[in-house]
């Protein structure tokens, strides 16, 4: 039996236990770690750019739900900019580029040969119950608005120390199917944004190791 597959979470670790942070990008590999729950690559978006996402409204704002090889998400994310009307600017091009880029390397790091995308443009309470989502990891990374916020849950309570990501900032979670998981007790949800006028626009990435049995996207091939 591995270190992974007897490793638990007990009540007397903290967050710092078992969330893993990093401004290196090779380190959302540390999911993989038996004691982490959650890698994040902590970064600062170019000021220019979230002031010209910022801007956007929501019509223009790319949102789309499909499964794809990560060498396709590239020309896909650029025909979904044009149908929904974002500008053909620079920083559309460091958009489409960093989710790009995102997507090769949770590949990698999970080892799988589709992923389902997900561009999500949420401006209410979606998912704002804390919960652990039922695959075997997510890569969440939030463009514009508040990021997903987290915590440790103690006998199934909501957590009582939130943690937000900060925005641009992704996070690949482990989720309910990971294979040496004892649950780790950390749940995650997204921001309750309802009556603030706040429009976010997420990345989310699931690995998916056969397409044809997905019947919820529209797959590439």
């Amino acid at each position: 039996m591995t270190q992974a597959m007897i490793y638990t979470i007990n009540a007397a670790q903290t967050l710092d236990d078992c969330v893993f942070l990093s401004d290196a990008t090779e380190e959302l590999a540390a999911i993989r770690r038996p004691d982490c729950a959650a890698a994040i690559w902590t970064r600062q978006p170019l000021a220019r750019f979230q002031k010209w996402l910022d801007a956007l409204s929501r019509e223009q704002l790319p949102a789309t739900r499909m499964i794809l090889r990560p060498a396709q998400v590239c020309d896909a994310l650029m025909r979904v900019s044009d149908m929904h009307g974002t500008p053909a600017t620079p920083e559309r091009d460091m958009l489409i580029g960093d989710a790009s880029a995102l997507a090769a390397i949770f590949a990698d790091v999970m080892d799988t040969p589709f992923l389902r995308l997900r561009f999500d443009v949420v401006s209410t309470n979606a998912c704002r119950k804390f919960h652990i989502d039922a695959v075997t990891a997510r890569l969440v990374c939030t463009y514009r608005g508040t990021g997903t916020q987290y915590g440790l849950s103690q006998n199934g309570q909501d957590p009582e120390q939130i943690v937000t990501v900060p925005t641009g900032s992704p996070i690949v979670l482990r989720g309910t199917r990971w294979p040496e998981t004892p649950l780790s007790g950390l749940l995650h949800r997204s921001p309750p944004i309802a009556g603030t006028g706040e429009t976010r626009l997420l990345l989310v990435l699931d690995p998916i190791v056969d397409p044809e049995e997905e019947i919820d996207s529209v797959y590439i091939n």
